[in-house]
């Protein structure tokens, strides 16, 4: 399989799942401004929608959008703990993390990204994602990890969520459960490798 990511960018969710499941990948960078891969390839003859990340499987095919791509990473090491088993209430609890995660977090913060959106809009936007972070604080009381003492897909993209709000200044102290979690995540020996892969470290 090969990962085509940007660093540091939504992409690091399914990598972060690559490596804690244990499977053998390739990664590509992609200049996303180009719509150019590392080796020179048009990237939008990969994926049309000029995004990452992107998933080539062994079979030629390409799997697009984080929420997908980790689910199918998981599902293909299910002793990995990365996803419950399709079918059970668990596993429609960890589609509505990541259902959350991706509606509610990551696309709040693409305006905090754009340099042309004005301060006052700016604050709109860091209003929400903080009443936002505030409701992930509170499940996270007494937990580890989002549905209990158990890492899976979800936790790898909130975490990055969380590096996101250092990005855009948004002041996570008054969450301190949100931060235990992050500190817990970064010390993954998988999450080190995923970071330290994308020159994050």
């Amino acid at each position: 399989m090969k990962l085509y990511y940007a660093p540091g960018a939504c992409s690091v969710s399914p990598h972060i799942a690559l490596c804690e499941a244990g499977l053998a990948h390739e990664i590509e960078k992609v200049d996303l401004k180009a719509r150019k891969t590392e080796s020179g390839a048009d990237f939008l003859a990969i994926n049309p929608k000029g995004y990452i990340p992107a998933l080539k499987l062994d079979n030629g095919e390409v799997l697009v959008e984080g929420v997908a791509i980790v689910q199918y990473i998981a599902d293909r090491k299910p002793d990995s703990g990365l996803a419950p088993r399709a079918g059970t209430m668990e596993r429609y609890r960890l589609q509505e993390w990541l259902t959350f995660i991706s509606s509610e977090l990551h696309k709040a913060f693409s305006p905090l990204f754009n340099a042309a959106m004005p301060e006052e809009g700016k604050k709109i936007f860091r209003d929400r994602l903080m009443t936002r972070f505030a409701y992930v604080d509170k499940q996270l009381a007494g937990r580890d990890y989002l549905m209990g003492s158990a890492f899976n897909v979800a936790d790898g993209y909130l975490y990055n969520m969380c590096r996101w709000a250092k990005r855009v200044e948004l002041d996570l102290s008054g969450c301190p459960n949100v931060n235990a979690f992050v500190a817990r995540v970064e010390a993954r020996p998988k999450v080190i490798e995923a970071l330290r892969a994308e020159g994050l470290m």
